[in-house]
């Protein structure tokens, strides 16, 4: 039985499976075996992945249904208790397989990711992904960050995850949400300890023609239900009062879907003079001078300046709130 199985689903991606397969097959953690899940390719896929030799590689043959079929196929053909994700237009670094498993191992988590480079499709880096790139390679490094700002963004780029098996047992769901980003915070909200390399491991490659920029399940307005879906059924479960800190572009939203959820929004907070003093959808805005201190009420942080959240996470903890225990940052 190999150590871990690595599950590439793949359609039509002739031009950068080759690169994606072989920097699989080059780890220096040779223990592996490559499953890769054919989702019905027409562009000369299959003939190309046949043509390579190595007797790790086992290909599977399927209709074409999407990446969750084939990606809970690939899981259902693998051997082993390790599991990892590729993506067919991304690079594995030689090493990343091996940092991964050490890091696992060492801090005895259920699931890890590791930095990673943002390129195009032409190789550059992208200036229009910087923030994002700084923010996973940066923000959400430490386990206690992952699960905080888990409703921000997904803390974690899907193709660079090695987990144990239950993770990826779960199960992807064919919904109109983000099919990783659903399972991460179903995952989490059933106690996967997640972590991160700090190391950069992974090239991921953004593209017009990749999936996350053509297909409606990775709109904003998709990761928005599924932030809300998974708040609902996790930190807001059983609960019908809030307080909510930022009532500006980012807040307002956030107000008006809780209003409507029929949630009691006790406490508005915002540091724009513009804001304070007024009222909001009938809340009143007050500043975080009269911030009231940890009483259990869960806190929504709705902010997007930059460096706003580490400046806010600070200030709660001196009130006594726990982030990722009764304080979530949303987005």
């Amino acid at each position: 039985m190999p150590a871990i199985s690595v599950i590439l689903p793949t359609y039509n991606s002739v031009s950068t499976i080759q690169r994606a397969v072989r920097s699989i097959l080059d780890q220096t953690f040779e223990d592996l075996e490559l499953i890769i899940v054919d989702d019905g390719s027409q562009d000369g896929t299959r003939p190309l992945l046949e043509s390579i030799r190595d007797h790790r590689i086992r290909i599977m043959a399927a209709e074409h249904q999407g990446v969750c079929q084939a990606a809970n196929l690939g899981l259902k053909n693998a051997q082993s208790e390790w599991i990892s994700r590729m993506d067919a237009d991304d690079y594995a670094y030689p090493d990343k397989l091996s940092q991964q498993m050490n890091y696992l191992k060492k801090n005895d988590l259920d699931a890890t990711g590791c930095q990673v480079r943002i390129l195009g499709s032409g190789g550059g880096r992208l200036g229009s992904l910087r923030r994002y790139e700084n923010w996973i390679n940066t923000e959400t490094l430490k386990p206690e960050a992952i699960h905080a700002l888990r409703f921000v963004e997904f803390p974690i780029v899907n193709p660079t995850v090695v987990a144990r098996r239950k993770y990826f047992e779960i199960g992807f769901r064919q919904t109109d949400m983000p099919e990783d980003y659903d399972l991460f915070l179903l995952a989490a909200q059933l106690g996967i300890r997640f972590g991160k390399v700090p190391e950069i491991l992974f090239d991921w490659y953004d593209s017009p023609g990749r999936l996350t920029r053509t297909d409606d399940r990775y709109s904003g307005m998709a990761f928005d239900r599924c932030r809300r879906l998974h708040l609902l059924a996790g930190p807001l479960k059983n609960c019908m009062k809030v307080d909510l800190w930022g009532v500006g572009k980012t807040g307002k939203p956030w107000l008006r879907w809780l209003l409507a959820e029929g949630f009691q929004v006790r406490h508005c907070y915002d540091v724009s003079p513009r804001r304070v003093g007024e009222l909001i959808h009938g809340c009143p805005v007050l500043h975080p001078d009269v911030f009231s201190a940890a009483d259990g009420t869960p806190l929504l942080i709705a902010v997007g300046a930059k460096g706003a959240r580490q400046q806010i996470d600070g200030f709660i903890r001196n009130q006594g709130h726990s982030p990722g225990g009764d304080a979530w940052f949303v987005a």
